[in-house]
Order: C-alpha cells, then sequence, then structure tokens
C-alpha cells in the first residue's frame, strides 16, 4: 500500500511541478481545494448552477467515469451529485453545455457520449433536467426515443436562434449529421435538416453568439473540412464561411472562442488548429483577417482555449490548454498585440489536459481556472487562479433573459474613457467546454466613465452606468409591454 501511495504521488507531482520555482507565477496553484481529486478520464468542464441556489458549479465529464457536479462549499472544492443518471459512469461523456431549452428559468444539461471515434455509437447522448425525484434523461421518455443522437460527437453549443429564450442545442458530430435539438410542445426533436445545417463532417469545436447577424450566428471548427459561419436570418442560418474566409479547409479545428481582440466593442473568433496554426479572426472590410502573431500562432496540440481576465487588469488573457505538451499563456493588449507569460503553474509540460472552463466559484472577485486530464492516461483535476500581489477592482454583469435563465449567446459590452470591451454571455465554448454565463471585467488603472450595454439574442439592448464595482450585478432582459 505505502509503494502504490508514493508512487501516485510522484505521477501527481511529475506532471503538476513547474520548471522553475525560483520567481513569482502569473497563476498560483489551489488543486488542493478539490476533495477526492482521484486519477480517471475527464473531458469537457461547463458551468451552471444544478441545484438552483443561485451558485455555480463545475460539472466535469467521466469517459467510463462519474459526471461530476464541483461546488465550492466550506474552503473546499467537493461533489455535490448524488444522482445516478447524472453520474453516468458506463457512459463515455466528452462534450457538455447547459442552457434553457424548456423557459423555466433553469438550465438543462447535454451531456455528449461518445463510445467511437466516428460514425454511429452504442449509447445515445443524455438531455438532463431537474424533477420532484432528482434529475431524469429528457431522452429516456418514450417520445423522445425516436429522436436519439446515435453519433459520435465532440462539442455542444446551446443557441437561442429566434431570440425570444427558447433555447436549441446545436450537435457537433464527427461522420455523421449535424444535429439541432429543439423542445417542441413537451418533444424533442432534431430540425438540423429543416434549418439546413445537417451537414456530415469532422465535428470538433462550436460557438454560438452575436458575431455578425446581431442575433445568435454559429461558428463551428472543423477537421478534414472546412469551417461553418452560419449568418442567422430570422432564426435560420445560411454558410457564409468562405465569403468571410474562415473557413481554413486545410487545418484540424478545436479550441475555439469569442472575445475582443482590439477593445472596441464587437467580438472576434480566436480559435485554435491541432498541430496547426492558431487563429485570431478580426473583422476589417468584411472580411475576416488573421491578425495572430508568429509567437501566438506556433503550432501545439491543442485542446480548449479561454480568453478572460485572470488578473484584474483590464486585459484579457488567453489560456491554451494543450496534451501532452506544455500549456501556454497570452496576455491581449491594445491593438491586438499577443504578449506571452511564461507560467510555471499551470505549465503541466506533461498534463493530458483534454478540457477547461474558468468561473468565479469561491465569489472572491477572481476567476478559478479549472482543467481535465485524460484520453491517452489518467490524471487528476487541477485548478488554478491568478495570484494577484496588489489591490484591484472588478465589475461582474450577469445578464438573465426574460424566463430568468443565463442570457447565454448574449453580449456585454463595457465602455469607460479607455475601451469598448465585448463579451459573450458562453454559449458553449468549443471544444467540448462551457464557460460561466458572467461577463467579467477587471477595470484598468485611470479608467472612468464606465457604463455597460448588454445586447441580448434578440438583438434589443439595455444600458446601465457603474457607480461601484467589487460586485455581481445580474440584469433581467425587460419584457414587452413593461
Amino acid at each position: 500500500m505505502l509503494i502504490k501511495y508514493l508512487l501516485k504521488l510522484f505521477l501527481v507531482l511529475f506532471f503538476l511541478i513547474p520548471i522553475n520555482q525560483s520567481k513569482a507565477d502569473f497563476f498560483k496553484d489551489i488543486t488542493s481545494l478539490i476533495e477526492n481529486n482521484d486519477f480517471r478520464l475527464s473531458y469537457g468542464i461547463s458551468v451552471t448552477d444544478i441545484n438552483q441556489d443561485n451558485k455555480y458549479e463545475f460539472v466535469v465529464t467521466g469517459f467510463g467515469f462519474s459526471n461530476l457536479a464541483l461546488s465550492y462549499q466550506n474552503g473546499k472544492i467537493i461533489n455535490i451529485n448524488k444522482n445516478e443518471i447524472f453520474d453516468d459512469v458506463k457512459r463515455k461523456t466528452i462534450g457538455v453545455a447547459a442552457c434553457d431549452i424548456d423557459q423555466d428559468g433553469f438550465e438543462e444539461i447535454y451531456f455528449l457520449n461518445t463510445d467511437t471515434y466516428s460514425g454511429e455509437k452504442k449509447y445515445s447522448d443524455r438531455l438532463v433536467d431537474s424533477s420532484s425525484n432528482g434529475f431524469i434523461d429528457l431522452f429516456q421518455k418514450d417520445i423522445n426515443r425516436k429522436n436519439l443522437n446515435l453519433t459520435a460527437g465532440r462539442s455542444v453549443v446551446c443557441v437561442d436562434r429566434n431570440g425570444d429564450g427558447k433555447y436549441g442545442i446545436y450537435v457537433a458530430n464527427y461522420g455523421g449529421p449535424t444535429r439541432f435539438y429543439e423542445l417542441r410542445s413537451g418533444q424533442i426533436l432534431d430540425i438540423a435538416e429543416q434549418l439546413k445545417i445537417d451537414k456530415i463532417t469532422g465535428g470538433r469545436a462550436v460557438v454560438a453568439g452575436n458575431i455578425l447577424s446581431g442575433k445568435s450566428d454559429i461558428f463551428a471548427a472543423n477537421e478534414r473540412g472546412k469551417n461553418f459561419l452560419y449568418y442567422n436570418s430570422d432564426g435560420f442560418f445560411q454558410d457564409i464561411a468562405n465569403d468571410y474566409k474562415v473557413d481554413d479547409q486545410y487545418e484540424n479545428g478545436r479550441g475555439t472562442t469569442l472575445t475582443d481582440i482590439l477593445y472596441r466593442g464587437r467580438l472576434d473568433i480566436v480559435t485554435s488548429n491541432w498541430d496547426g496554426y492558431h487563429r485570431a479572426f478580426v473583422l476589417e472590410d468584411n472580411k475576416f483577417k488573421d491578425i495572430a502573431t508568429p509567437t501566438y500562432n506556433i503550432p501545439t496540440k491543442i485542446r480548449t482555449v479561454i480568453s478572460a481576465d485572470f488578473d484584474n487588469d483590464g486585459y484579457d488573457e488567453i489560456f491554451m490548454n494543450n496534451i501532452g505538451e506544455p500549456n501556454k499563456l497570452f496576455k491581449i493588449k491594445d491593438n491586438g498585440f499577443f504578449e506571452e507569460i511564461k507560467i510555471q503553474n499551470a505549465y503541466e509540460s506533461n498534463g493530458l489536459g483534454t478540457g477547461a472552463a474558468v468561473a468565479d466559484i469561491d465569489n472572491d472577485g477572481i476567476l478559478e481556472l479549472l482543467i481535465s486530464h485524460g484520453e491517452s492516461g489518467m490524471q487528476p483535476l487541477t485548478m488554478y487562479k491568478a495570484d494577484i500581489k496588489k489591490d484591484f477592482n472588478y465589475i461582474r454583469i450577469k445578464p438573465l433573459n426574460k424566463f430568468g435563465a443565463p442570457a447565454r449567446g448574449s453580449t456585454v459590452i463595457l465602455n469607460s474613457n479607455l475601451r469598448n470591451h465585448a463579451k459573450t454571455i458562453d454559449a458553449g465554448s468549443g471544444y467540448l467546454c462551457q464557460m460561466e454565463p458572467v461577463a467579467h471585467y477587471g477595470i484598468r488603472e485611470s479608467e472612468k466613465n464606465i457604463s455597460v450595454k448588454i445586447v441580448w439574442t434578440d438583438g434589443s439592448s439595455q444600458s446601465l452606468k457603474i457607480n461601484e464595482f467589487n460586485k455581481t450585478i445580474e440584469v433581467n432582459q425587460k419584457k414587452i409591454g413593461q
């Protein structure tokens, strides 16, 4: 037993210990907060409120291991799930996203299961909803069995295509048709063919948000084929990836997110490619232009890409989670310059990173970064946060739609004397993961005259002045007639 324990300890230290501990690091390692953090195969991570207590949990998928619901309680991160359907230890879950599909104000969770690399699979996905008896799988209802997804998939994203708060779920499949599920009269229907988005490709990453149309557009980064950019026209979609030069057909898409690279008040597309060039697509003269710098776009074995302000300095960082090689961190400076930050903690040179997500899980105003590992070997979860030594200010904006649910796919724009900074309320960050549905802003030095504008999924907007910092502000979408 002693030898087994020492071997396990050695393996943990081997892939967690940074190369150089001689000076202060950007991140501090808070992995020790995670209780019962065993070796396992994990993939996607989502952030949602699973027990309706107005606090967010990290939902971590298990590939032949339990799906977890990790909550911050009494200074520890603990798994609070006790439901067998949610746990789902017998299935192999990789992708996950949450949104309110039935307009009850609470988010359902889509677990994408993949027991084969491509094509037909054995076990279907789960669409988990809460009930008086715990969690239920809506796909297990007889009325929904004929619409099961039995194709190997990768990522899922929530799309409010009509802007009315009624979310559908886009499923990026691999070697089979794309799915788009909506709830209609109590039945889960796949309407991808009706929307003309039922394409067969090597589906990998997918995001949705206010990219071009003013409503929820969809960008899908694919493998062995062209990317898709679906323009939302009255709830239907037209693929304009080729016209806007983001098809990238010779690369193999992975981690993708929407972020405001130029701090000009509009979202750009950051997408990365497996052992290929990483892209930073910025709209310029009705085309997207890749402005990624040579140090940024170096090919890596990339998985998840996250854009967030980890250190609350008012500039976003981009975290690149790689598998089997070191992770990377860049700060997005003014004029689209990517400044590499050398990291020690979160470097994970031997980490088998498969997914990552951010949330202020302990409500201290600093984002936590949770990283999952697996695929080619079992490893525990890791968790980090910025090691901030000086005073800071922040503001967090939490938009809720007219049903009281997180308004995923909406956009928050912070305006001040120094910037116009757009952030998406994450609808599902390709690859496999989904961030907290909150726009988190660190406040810059000498920043003043701050206001925010929320652009809802129907294209309408609300504005408010920011008069105090260091709090989360809930903004409720106005209902018709208010």
